[in-house]
């Protein structure tokens, strides 16, 4: 029974950016100059107008605002944060039913998650609450959210951020995004020696070093526009790779087979959940991948679910923590920054992979806690991590896989929230600033601040030891305090 005095329209936002789902629907290329964009529930229509002045062609629907808008098929259709205002469930299927037929190769949905508002000071209704200003919002579980998308339309979805899944008509190239994820950011060896004949050369092997970097291995010859022309002149593509191992060195290419072959593992163990894709879904450069790497499907299959079981054995996870080369380790968890994370262990690069294949990524976190005594991580929020020498915690976002449970934590208006020390353990050696933190730390140290106590963890402690020892910090440099 719908609520006629439930007012929909009051719920459409004016905005000057681009919406969360829109916003990173673009930032993963699945939104592109060459793909029509649906906005299914468009409201005022500004991520229509946006998405224009970026050169997208995109065009919206809307019951209230555009009733006569374009509703025909688009190769990519957003259904951003309306099924959570729709109070009749039935209506709510259906809506979710049409922007899918509508959607030619993606559909992003959105919507708002428990825990992001405090649902006690709402009404009851239907299956969800009544706002203040007459709206009705629909608060889901993420898992909820994946399972009803999943059950309405038939696919698996791709979460991508909390309240944000990707469905994908193409089942190679939903694997192919999947993917993706797991891959590390490397870069091309140096040349080590001057040779003649890879400097005559150096622009024909180029496409062949770049396919090598983001692969690890070898292209077939329909991989490779220029393998003819390779061929021709070396004699085959793999002799034309020998002289530029030759010239660049052996250890650092190996490093990178070793590494692609370590994200393929992960992406193996990851791509168990929603039910791993047949042989036939992978495209073919994963198949390629994959029979380099591991031989058969059988054997990549079995090498990720070992991978992803050791991942639940608190012992493994444990020993693989003391051996990560970076990161701030605790007797509780390892903490490490975002930006360090594909250097960790596959095990732990696993274990992580768990909680962002139920929460997505959370895109203001810039650190990791991955906990050795339960199956949690959580992603936190510093946003003046490289600003400030001892930056607050604004958010944290806490994801239980195990239980598929998202909880929040608000830190933003506290008084007294954590805050960081040693902030070059957490980083890669090739973090920008992290000498600067390290100078800090080393000056702290030497100043026997930071053996004081446990609590020099909250801010206001924190304050207060350094005001008794008479010290104040400038940028990331500790200063005495001259009294008057």
């Amino acid at each position: 029974m719908v609520n006629t005095e439930i007012q929909r329209f009051r719920t459409a936002l004016k905005r000057t950016s681009l919406s969360r789902p829109v916003a990173l629907a673009l930032g993963d290329a699945i939104i592109a100059p060459t793909k029509r964009v649906l906005d299914f529930g468009c409201g005022k229509g500004d991520d229509v107008r946006l998405l224009n002045e970026r050169g997208v062609t995109a065009v919206g629907w809307d019951p209230t605002f555009a009733p006569s808008g374009d509703r025909s098929p688009a190769a990519v259709v957003n259904l951003g944060y309306v099924v959570n205002v729709i109070e009749d469930s039935a209506e709510r299927t259906a809506c979710l039913r049409e922007a899918w037929a509508l959607a030619s190769e993606v559909l992003v949905v959105a919507a708002r998650l428990v825990g992001e508002v405090e649902v006690e000071s709402l009404a009851c209704f239907a299956d969800g609450s009544v706002t203040r200003r007459g709206t009705f919002q629909k608060f889901y579980e993420q898992e909820e959210l994946r399972s009803w998308i999943e059950g309405v339309v038939g696919e698996s979805p791709v979460a991508v951020a909390p309240g944000v899944f990707y469905v994908f008509r193409s089942a190679d190239e939903r694997e192919a995004f999947v993917s993706s994820r797991y891959r590390r950011r490397v870069s091309a060896p140096l040349v080590r020696v001057s040779d003649q004949l890879y400097e005559q050369c150096k622009e024909m092997l180029a496409p062949l070093e770049a396919f090598f970097l983001g692969r690890g291995r070898l292209p077939s010859m329909e991989e490779l526009e220029t393998s003819a022309e390779v061929s021709t002149r070396f004699g085959s593509i793999a002799r034309a790779f020998r002289v530029v191992r030759y010239v660049t060195g052996n250890d650092a290419w190996r490093a990178i087979v070793e590494g692609r072959r370590e994200d393929l593992l992960v992406y193996a163990a990851l791509s168990r959940f929603g039910g791993r894709p047949r042989w036939s879904d992978l495209p073919r450069a994963i198949q390629n991948d994959v029979r380099a790497f591991f031989s058969t499907y059988r054997h990549f299959c079995d090498a990720g679910d070992e991978l992803l079981f050791a991942a639940g054995r608190r012992d493994e996870l444990d020993r693989a923590m003391r051996a990560a080369p970076v990161g701030k380790s605790t007797p509780s968890a390892l903490y490490v920054h975002r930006s360090a994370l594909d250097t960790l262990p596959a095990l732990l690069r696993a274990y992580e992979g768990c909680a962002r294949n139920l929460a997505g990524e959370v895109p203001d976190a810039n650190l990791v806690k991955l906990s050795r005594t339960e199956a949690k991580v959580s992603y936190l929020s510093y946003p003046t991590f490289d600003r400030d020498a001892h930056p607050a915690l604004y958010r944290a976002v806490v994801v239980y896989p195990g239980a598929l449970r998202i909880h929040y934590r608000d830190y933003s208006t506290s008084e007294n929230p954590p805050i960081l020390h040693r902030k070059e353990e957490f980083v890669g050696a090739t973090y920008p600033g992290r000498d600067r933190f390290a100078k800090l730390t080393a000056q702290e140290e030497r100043a026997g601040l930071l053996g004081t106590s446990n609590d020099i963890g909250l801010r206001l402690a924190w304050n207060e030891v350094m005001a008794a020892r008479g010290f104040a910090i400038r940028g990331h440099r500790l200063e005495r305090v001259v009294s008057n």
